[in-house]
């Protein structure tokens, strides 16, 4: 019975760690409601009419599960533009990397570690993702969305931020 008590205090103490922190208090910045979930891991954003990938790149769509399985790569932001160059998804062409205004519509400032909503973005890493947008006053850096707690920040475009994709929606 001790062990059975030690156990289940770890898988307690394991999927808190796991999971976001938020906080119902503050109103959710997401409407679930504008999004429509497509088989294979996609979600279109009906309001801003972009259809997403769920999972980051290096992370894989499990439909049975509706989780991101294996790990996302991180790559710098040279990589990162050519990555999404001619990228197919889902027999799916133009993917691109999201702008910061783009990348921003999907933080959920309601929660931290990560800052997405963890229903159509499973398994997001709390770390920076690379937008598309250079800075203004530094040409060797670009813009990041740190999903740790939804900051945006400049970066040197040769550190190593996860990505995640977007096109417009048809």
């Amino acid at each position: 019975m001790k062990i059975l008590k030690i156990i289940l205090g770890t898988l307690v103490l394991v999927s808190a760690w796991a999971t976001a922190d938020c906080q119902n208090n503050i109103p959710a910045s997401i409407n679930e409601d504008q999004y429509t979930q497509i088989t294979g891991g996609m979600l279109r954003d009906n309001t801003n009419r972009l259809l997403w990938m769920r999972c980051a790149i290096g992370q894989t769509w499990n439909q049975t599960s509706g989780r991101c399985t294996g790990d996302a790569k991180p790559m710098n932001w040279q990589q990162a533009l050519q990555l999404a160059h001619g990228y197919v998804f889902n027999q799916q062409t133009g993917w691109r990397l999201p702008n910061m205004k783009e990348l921003n519509t999907i933080v959920e400032r309601q929660c931290v570690r990560p800052a997405i909503n963890e229903g159509l973005f499973p398994d997001t890493p709390a770390d920076d993702f690379w937008t598309s947008t250079p800075s203004m006053t530094d040409p060797t850096k670009s813009w990041v969305v740190a999903f740790f707690n939804g900051s945006n920040a400049t970066k040197t475009q040769t550190l190593f931020p996860y990505v995640r994709l977007v096109k417009t929606a048809d």
